[in-house]
């Protein structure tokens, strides 16, 4: 076996860990918000979408490097550096975790419950807790094996199916009116909008966790320790696509509903149904039965990745809080307990904020926000650490935009609170 070979053979065994964690980030930030921009704003927010992921992207790659130069999670990483740092990581999951789960679940739903309404009509509710049950046997039975197969399928056929729908978008060109008059973006609703935007564009900044815990999960899988290079490879594809998809979002909402006159309803069943018609418009009715199977099977992927990870976060606190809970480790109890918690959790906030999912979905992602430059920073602080080996710390570059990102995620989260509190703006 030569050289490039074996190189080629370590890249594709530590392929996965990244790929669920873009499966958990095209959802919400993309189908929803980068949609909605489009639709509301036409291209005047790229600048938002291109800077989130610029300068969040030091802080999910600290997730996959911490996790292949050490062998443990940023979890881990955290209760090393102190209860401070690891205690703010578990409050800030317990404080957010619930409107995420809701959120990514009532979008599911929603297109779920609009799809099948001709043959059975179910509320909204009713389905998410019928999906979050669904996930929960899947989780299970199949464990990672399942979302590693499953994500790798959806992100490849929604690339495809998206980039064709922009394609076709452009060719048809604006729909817009010609005494179309552009709405102000500097305003309270504007600048909260852009928040809710780069919250979770490309994702919530605690997703890092997520990656890292995957990838320790890939090597027990394929017997297979991945290298750096490796695992940044991994890592790398994955950002790149979840960045490319947001735009082709944007560029869907701009060219099908923007200056149209129409606008995205705050409820669940109807946007599912606008949203779909964005394909459908441009594609063509041919396109619908693809169009709703990728549509559902994305919106599943993210909450059955979101409903996995927070089950694995909760768990691995758990053994690292109470080490006797190790005995419940073993048998995956104490993984199924919190599977349980996660899930009525997320149907209990759902029945309380059915009313609106945009509300809730814009509530989910300016916490994300608001809390993003706190664990911005504690990523930032493990991975120049004494507890990171020198030769896997983050080159002068990495930590440079690694600076740039927290005073940004910083500056603008209190222009957000000054505008909203304080008639700053």
């Amino acid at each position: 076996m030569d050289l490039s070979e074996s190189r080629t053979q370590g890249i594709m065994k530590s392929l996965g860990p990244s790929l669920l964690w873009a499966g958990a980030a095209i959802g919400v930030s993309h189908l929803v918000q980068s949609t909605r921009a489009g639709a509301g704003y036409e291209f005047a927010l790229v600048w938002a979408v291109i800077l989130a992921n610029l300068l969040k992207y030091p802080f999910f790659e600290f997730g996959p490097r911490y996790a292949a130069a050490t062998g443990e999670s940023l979890l881990a990483g955290y209760k090393r550096l102190g209860k401070v740092a690891f205690g703010i990581y578990i409050v800030i999951t317990i404080t957010t975790m619930f409107t995420i789960i809701a959120a990514v679940t009532i979008v599911t739903a929603s297109l779920v419950a609009g799809v099948f309404k001709p043959v059975v009509e179910l509320s909204p509710v009713t389905w998410s807790a019928i999906l979050l049950v669904i996930c929960a046997v899947i989780l299970v039975l199949g464990q990672y094996s399942v979302l590693d197969g499953l994500t790798k399928f959806i992100i490849v056929a929604l690339s495809i199916s998206t980039v064709v729908a922009v394609v076709a978008a452009v060719g048809h060109g604006s729909s817009a009116r010609p005494d179309f008059i552009p709405p102000a973006i500097m305003t309270k609703a504007g600048i909260a909008f852009i928040i809710a935007l780069m919250g979770w564009m490309p994702s919530p900044v605690e997703l890092s966790v997520w990656t890292s815990i995957w990838t320790l999960e890939r090597k027990k899988q394929t017997g297979h320790t991945p290298k750096l290079r490796e695992a940044l490879f991994d890592f790398n594809l994955a950002y790149f696509i979840t960045a490319f998809l947001a735009i082709c979002f944007v560029t869907l909402g701009a060219m099908v509903m923007y200056g149209t006159g129409e606008q995205f309803s705050r409820k669940g069943t109807v946007f599912a149904a606008q949203f779909i018609s964005l394909y459908t418009q441009t594609l063509g009715a041919w396109s619908y039965p693809v169009i709703v199977i990728m549509a559902i099977a994305t919106m599943f992927s993210t909450t059955l990745t979101c409903t996995d990870a927070y089950s694995r976060v909760l768990k691995r606190s758990t053994e690292l809080i109470v080490p006797a809970a190790d005995k419940w480790a073993d048998n995956k109890r104490l993984y199924w307990v919190w599977l349980v918690v996660v899930i009525v959790g997320g149907v209990l906030l759902i029945t309380l904020l059915k009313r609106s999912m945009t509300f809730m979905i814009d509530l989910a992602t300016t916490l994300s926000f608001l809390t993003a430059p706190v664990l911005a920073g504690i990523n930032y602080w493990l991975v120049t650490s004494r507890h990171m080996p020198k030769e896997a710390v983050p080159p002068m570059w990495l930590r440079a935009l690694s600076i740039l990102g927290i005073s940004f995620l910083t500056g603008f989260g209190i222009i957000y609170i000054w505008s909203n509190f304080f008639d700053g703006i």
